[in-house]
């Protein structure tokens, strides 16, 4: 069996996750019960597997990543656009 199948599973299952959050927050535009802090490391946590997906040219390190850094940049701007 080729193992690398629970990578892309794994990847595309954890991306997906912040999705929903994602669109209820764009569709609401309400902040209120996310936390800024836990949203920063997420996007800087993520913003830094990617990098290190592409150093290794690990193509579901840097998928997921990629896809997780947009996501979670998406609600993180939201977050500090209804802060302001």
């Amino acid at each position: 069996m080729e193992l690398a199948i629970f990578g892309y599973i794994a990847a595309f299952c954890t991306a997906v996750s912040f999705l929903p959050q994602a669109v209820k927050t764009i569709k609401t535009k309400d902040t209120n019960g996310l936390s800024l802090l836990t949203y920063l490391f997420l996007f800087f946590g993520s913003l830094s597997w990617f990098i290190y997906g592409i150093v290794l040219s690990d193509v579901p390190l840097m998928g997921t990543n990629f896809l997780t850094t947009i996501f979670t940049g998406i609600i993180l701007f939201l977050i500090l656009r209804g802060r302001n």
